[in-house]
């Protein structure tokens, strides 16, 4: 009985334990999950790339959209580790709704109001007056949408030399108002609007040829914040601090700076 036991343990040992040859599966990886303002699309995909090749096992997905929406998404129960947005509204809304941890923000980058139109520049621009011109059709961003704010407040700021109705003329010129500013700079690329209002950092090479511009001066122009901040419910709290770190580091500042963003430090 003994030797039928032993002869048993010994079939048992070379049949279930690991075979030589066969690798180890490999542990997966962890995700770390980033809720971050449209605008920022192309600066984070490259950050994520630099950030996750310098933390083996680490996945970044992003979640991009309207600041609005992805705070609204927070409060219904999305679960994420990091919420970057475009507006201090929305990122206080968080705050003050529980989300962030230990309830701090921070800025990390800046960003500027542009006007673009298309290539051909069907409408004939040549300066912000002619938004208010009769028949112009005006893309913009929704109110309740960061970019959008900023504009209505920028074209309020015009309307102190352009005349007190420049304003309401422009806003009547409005024919479709966006969730978010990818979505105006897609109607404007595609030649459904004369013209849309978005961030200096949605001007990238590849949109640069396919559109015009026109400046917005400092007495008129709206900077925007970005405030970024750990979520409480985060399940990679640790790591999720290393994002934001990194982002605030001179490797995440450059990449924003070379996609048109302002960086809060040089």
């Amino acid at each position: 009985m003994l030797r039928v036991m032993v002869i048993g343990m010994l079939i048992c040992t070379a049949g279930c334990g690991p075979q030589a040859g066969v690798p180890t599966p490999a542990a997966s990886p962890v995700e770390l999950t980033v809720f971050a303002a449209a605008s920022l699309t192309d600066a984070f995909t490259e950050i994520g790339a630099a950030f996750a090749g310098a933390h083996p096992g680490t996945k970044i997905t992003f979640n991009f959209g309207g600041s609005q929406t992805l705070r609204t998404q927070l409060e219904q129960g999305a679960v994420a580790d990091v919420f970057a947005s475009a507006s201090k509204k929305d990122m206080d809304a968080a705050v003050t709704s529980g989300l962030v941890a230990d309830g701090e923000a921070r800025v990390f980058v800046r960003n500027r109001l542009v006007v673009i139109a298309p290539k051909s520049n069907p409408a004939g621009l040549t300066a912000l007056e002619d938004l208010a011109r009769p028949g112009v059709k005006i893309v913009l961003a929704a109110e309740n949408v960061p970019v959008g704010g900023y504009a209505r407040q920028a074209l309020a700021n015009m309307s102190q030399s352009f005349g007190a109705a420049f304003k309401d003329r422009v806003l009547a010129n409005v024919v479709s108002d966006e969730d978010n500013v990818k979505q105006v700079v897609a109607k404007v690329r595609l030649g459904e609007a004369d013209a849309g209002i978005v961030y200096t950092s949605d001007v990238t090479p590849a949109v640069a040829p396919q559109v015009v511009t026109l400046a917005v001066p400092d007495e008129f122009n709206v900077v925007a914040a970005y405030p970024m901040a750990v979520l409480k419910s985060a399940p990679h709290s640790d790591l999720a601090a290393g994002f934001v770190k990194y982002v605030l580091a001179s490797e995440g500042q450059a990449a924003l700076a070379k996609w048109g963003f302002i960086p809060v430090r040089p």
